[in-house]
């Protein structure tokens, strides 16, 4: 029978170039876990989660943050009042009818498949997928 094991473990990460900065450590007596992970959150607060978890009571976790949010003013974005819809180039025609339905200028494609080949053996093509067997 499988006797629950007690550990505990934990990791931080903290790289200034990049702005991470989240630690998480965890610990279990085999029976209940217990944990809190902090991750600095874009706006310059941190959430700090608390955890504990049983089976009896299942996952409840407390989340709290510190710090203040810092929200940059005087950004560059300006939005626009043009709403049209931007070009998309489409002219309702296929491409394949405009290279007069060749493929001239496009490399060969094969799927390693004959396409006289139904699956399983069978050879009824009701069984293959649409387009093999035709």
């Amino acid at each position: 029978m499988f006797q629950p094991k007690s550990y505990q473990f934990g990791y931080a990460v903290r790289d200034y170039a990049s702005g991470n900065d989240y630690n998480r450590h965890e610990t279990s007596d085999g029976n209940t876990i217990q944990g809190e992970y902090r991750v600095q959150l874009p706006d310059g607060r941190t959430q700090i989660v608390t955890y504990i978890a049983d089976w009896k009571n299942g996952y409840r976790a407390n989340v709290r943050y510190e710090g203040e949010a810092y929200h940059p003013t005087g950004s560059s974005f300006t939005p626009s009042a043009n709403y049209a819809a931007p070009n998309s180039g489409y002219n309702g025609g296929s491409s394949y009818a405009a290279h007069g339905g060749s493929n001239a200028g496009y490399a060969s494609y094969s799927n390693g498949y004959d396409s006289g080949h139904a699956y399983g053996g069978s050879s009824s093509s009701s069984y293959a997928p649409p387009g093999y067997g035709k």
